[in-house]
């Protein structure tokens, strides 16, 4: 393998983190309609790490690259990335398809060959959907080794090698692994720059590759999952004071808690 590294970046368009999602008339999704959309959170962290990597290790970092599979608009986004300090980048125009993890990791696969990726480093969910499930499935597609909920990330220059520690119940662990390798961000990571207007202002000169799914016509993107109904969890009753243990305890006996 050649000492460069080829870091490839997913990012996703989602509703802004600081807005409370509503559920829309029909009762199949969240409203979308003139409601404020921003990079999934977790995505900036992993924008944030490959930038601080191509920073340190200058000599060798070839280059970022940033994908969104989405609507057009993810454009913004990719332009955002771009401004944070990726190089190049792709938008997989999905118009408005709901795609499910497998879907997006086969995607990614074909990104990742075509670009000669040696790392993706990708938010470890998405604050839409939650799944968790993206960056597992492209690592069992490539057959690379995996890191999921990074909080600190070391690369090895010498021998083009990963070290991952990631915070589990009780502790810390830490993987090691040559790449290329898949590595998904938690929270802890880092704190992401903010893209500057100069910096949003070049980010419109860098390269844009845009594709559509048609152009991923081998890739199953059909959905397995039905959406029957989405609604609001139910409103919670008041609480109550008791006077005391015991009233607590005839309390908890009535509503057959215990």
């Amino acid at each position: 393998m050649s000492k460069q590294l080829r870091i490839l970046v997913p990012v996703k368009r989602v509703i802004d983190y600081a807005i409370k999602p509503r559920i829309n008339k029909a009762g199949t999704g969240v409203e979308k309609a003139g409601v404020k959309f921003s990079m999934n959170p977790f995505d900036d962290i992993a924008v944030e790490e490959a930038v601080r990597i191509k920073e340190k290790h200058k000599n060798l970092v070839e280059k970022i690259h940033a994908v969104s599979i989405g609507p057009a608009k993810a454009q913004d986004i990719l332009r955002t990335a771009l401004a944070k300090g990726a190089d190049t980048c792709t938008l997989v125009d999905a118009k408005e398809a709901e795609l499910e993890p497998l879907a997006v990791a086969k995607i990614l696969k074909k990104v990742v060959e075509k670009q000669n990726a040696n790392l993706v480093i990708l938010g470890k969910q998405s604050i839409d959907d939650d799944c968790n499930n993206t960056g597992q499935m492209l690592a069992g597609l490539l057959k690379w080794p995996q890191a999921t909920n990074a909080a600190k990330v070391v690369i090895d220059e010498a021998n083009l090698r990963a070290t991952v520690t990631r915070e589990i119940d009780g502790g810390e662990e830490t993987i090691s692994a040559p790449l290329p390798m898949v590595i998904t961000t938690d929270l802890r990571l880092n704190s992401p720059r903010y893209a500057t207007l100069p910096n949003l202002m070049k980010a419109k000169k860098k390269p844009m590759e845009k594709l559509t799914l048609s152009d991923f016509s081998d890739v199953d993107t059909a959905p397995r999952l039905e959406v029957v109904k989405v609604e609001e969890p139910p409103a919670r009753s008041a609480g109550i004071k008791v006077a005391s243990v015991d009233e607590l305890i005839a309390k908890l006996k009535d509503a057959k808690a215990i």
